[in-house]
Order: C-alpha cells, then sequence, then structure tokens
C-alpha cells in the first residue's frame, strides 16, 4: 500500500500532531514499512492456531469475593472533625 502525505496528513490530524515537512517524510516511509511488515504477517499460515488473549495458559487469578461484616460507622466517624452521623462533612472544594 502506497503511503501519501494527505494520509499522514489525516493520521497526524487524528493524532492531534503537528507534524514539520521533514518530520512527513520520514512518517511517509516509516508508515510504508510497517503497513508492508503487516502484510508479511497476513501471509502468515494461521489456520490452526488458536486465538490467544493471554500467553499464558490463565483464567483468572485473583482470588474468590469474600463477604465480610463492615466497620461500624459511628466509630469510623467518631474521630472526624465535622459529620453528618452518615457521611464526612468537607470544606467547599470547586465552586
Amino acid at each position: 500500500m502506497k503511503i501519501t502525505e494527505d494520509m499522514v496528513d489525516y493520521i497526524s490530524q487524528l493524532s492531534r500532531l503537528q507534524l514539520p515537512a521533514e518530520e512527513k517524510t520520514a512518517m511517509t516511509a516509516e508508515l510504508e514499512r510497517i503497513v508492508a511488515y503487516m502484510d508479511v504477517l497476513n501471509r502468515l499460515d494461521t489456520a490452526g492456531v488458536e486465538p490467544l488473549s493471554h500467553i499464558f495458559p490463565l483464567k483468572n487469578v485473583l482470588r474468590a469475593d469474600e463477604v465480610t461484616p463492615s466497620y461500624d460507622r459511628a466509630a469510623l466517624l467518631a474521630g472526624s472533625p465535622a459529620g453528618d452521623r452518615e457521611t464526612f462533612l468537607v470544606p467547599k472544594a470547586v465552586e
């Protein structure tokens, strides 16, 4: 696929980059090399390869959820300088 400077301008606009003229020429060549490599990868025979989401055969390594009792609200709010028996009251930070 031939990459043009118009394509580079479009891609740089999408990525919110402003490329100087000398970098556009270099980026055009770089993108052509990337697309050429993707063509090489597209020619590989992957018929017998199972799709992967991870290279290791792990499903879920997180611990199981465990329901435990919460702390007493009154005890947690006891040390606060201001509260309304339900929540901490803080000064307004944004107007």
